[in-house]
């Protein structure tokens, strides 16, 4: 018969088990190869295009070097998942490469289709070497080291150079176009609402969007932590960073970050509304409900259109694109199926690009929009490969959100707010690529092809034991003389 004690039945409270040191230092080269594709253009701006060369070789040889013998060690169940790698972006690997054989731009395409294998490789190391939640601790540490170094050098060439700062640190000849500078040392011209900043990454609309990506991982640690009960001090600096990221991105003034996350809060609500139904007319409802909802809003944009832009402030033609595409469209349609040649990024210096499309004083190296971009480099072929590549990873990154984990028999296993990233940060990248190529090169691929492959390998994400539902402290045991009861 059971008895009811005010006794703890579970064994005495024990420090957990020390980590290795080798994967603690594991967890912090993860860290910064993180920072350094997402602050790509902060190495670039701070060492130039030779020493952001050697830092790439550097760092692809280093994570080869430690990734390939974990991979020839691993054995059993921790051995490398082969079958689960994210073959369709293998494939566009590929075609990239062969495109050479046709380019228009040979050493450009030879040039950024190493640039490419390098961010792959970054992205497939990630994957495999860290469990989800090291993977979002990493992405977690390297944007708050975004964060705060972007505010450190603002209110430095704000309050001690007291002018704007040059890439390189090349000295100012006359007053160039402001679209040159690094940082412009604007920080506190405004507190909400004014002139644009630019951060460690020198550019206003890549800052806004990596806000964009930080609040999604900051609001989904914070949750974790909450429900983990964690220390007060713990929780309220989660709170201080997500403000001082939002903050950031007001002050960066991005239209492309700003509807990022509206569609982001959109797919949040609609991921969460779905996980509420127990059933499955529940969920047929759910759908059938919020697909009339995003087509009255697909429709209401393609009629208010202009007005919208007009709110956004971006009324002449998205700040210059439309010109853009139809040059590049142009261009790209004289070789529809196989492209001129792939490039991604443009390079700026190569006499196929120098010149060719102008914007404020300065040779553009990217289409502004990823699928125009992969038409014009690899054509239909390459657009059908892209559209596989996101199309799966937010096929898979719904259900991983949505279902609840099953690891075994039971079917009521709590959602971990963890889930919920894969999904956010996905349909944030889709929605910046139709104002801008990062999707599909440098930190933007990577973090594609992470999540395409970690999603393949490990689909279960389970519920930290700690940030279980609260119990009473006291327990329901078997008395002593029922011996068959474990």
């Amino acid at each position: 018969m059971a008895q009811l004690s005010g006794h703890p039945v579970g064994p005495p409270p024990c420090a957990p088990e020390r980590e290795r040191t080798s994967h603690l230092l594991l967890r912090a080269y993860a860290v910064l190869v993180v920072f350094s594709g997402l602050a790509y253009s902060w190495w670039y701006n701070l060492l130039g295009p030779i020493g952001v060369a050697a830092l790439l070789g550097v760092l692809t040889a280093a994570t080869l070097g430690i990734w390939i013998p974990r991979i020839a060690r691993s054995r059993g169940d921790e051995a490398f998942s082969w079958r689960s790698l994210p073959w369709a972006a293998l494939g566009y690997l590929t075609l990239a490469l062969v495109s050479v054989t046709w380019s228009e731009w040979p050493s450009a395409t030879a040039t950024t289709w190493v640039v490419l294998v390098s961010f792959t490789v970054q992205g497939l190391f990630l994957a495999s070497s860290l469990t989800w939640t090291e993977l979002v601790r990493a992405l977690e540490s390297a944007l708050r080291w975004i964060m705060g170094l972007s505010l450190i050098m603002e209110a430095a060439v704000a309050l001690v150079l007291r002018r704007p700062l040059m890439p390189n640190f090349f000295p100012l000849d006359g007053e160039p176009d402001a679209h040159w500078y690094w940082v412009r040392g604007n920080l506190f011209d405004a507190v909400l609402i004014g002139p644009r900043i630019q951060g460690i990454v020198g550019n206003s609309n890549l800052l806004g969007f990596l806000c964009v990506i930080a609040l999604i991982v900051f609001a989904a640690s914070l949750r974790q932590a909450v429900l983990g009960r964690r220390a007060r001090e713990a929780i309220a600096m989660h709170i201080a960073w997500i403000v001082l990221t939002a903050w950031l991105m007001l002050r960066a003034g991005s239209a492309t970050a700003f509807v990022s996350g509206a569609v982001c809060v959109a797919i949040l609500v609609i991921a969460l509304v779905t996980r509420s139904q127990s059933t499955s007319l529940g969920r047929a409802r759910a759908y059938a409900i919020f697909g009339a909802i995003v087509a009255s809003c697909a429709l209401t944009v393609a009629l208010t259109y202009d007005r919208i832009l007009t709110l956004l402030g971006r009324s002449e033609g998205l700040t210059g694109r439309d010109g853009i595409w139809e040059a590049v469209t142009a261009r790209a349609v004289e070789r529809p199926v196989f492209g001129h040649g792939f490039s991604s990024p443009w390079v700026p210096w190569h006499e196929a690009f120098d010149g060719w499309i102008v914007d404020h004083s300065i040779t553009v190296f990217q289409a502004h929009n990823m699928w125009l971009d992969v038409f014009l480099q690899l054509g239909a072929v390459g657009v059908a490969l892209i559209a596989i590549i996101f199309g799966g990873a937010v096929w898979r990154s719904w259900f991983f959100a949505v279902d609840r984990p099953r690891w075994d028999a039971r079917s009521d296993h709590p959602y971990s707010p963890l889930s919920l990233l894969p999904l956010l940060v996905l349909w944030a990248l889709l929605t910046q690529g139709m104002t801008e190529s990062n999707p599909i090169m440098l930190w933007g691929w990577m973090l594609v092809t992470a999540f395409s492959f970690k999603l393949v390998a490990s689909p279960v994400l389970a519920y930290p034991e700690s940030a279980g539902p609260r119990r009473s402290r006291r327990r329901v045991f078997p008395s002593p003389a029922r011996t068959d009861l474990p």
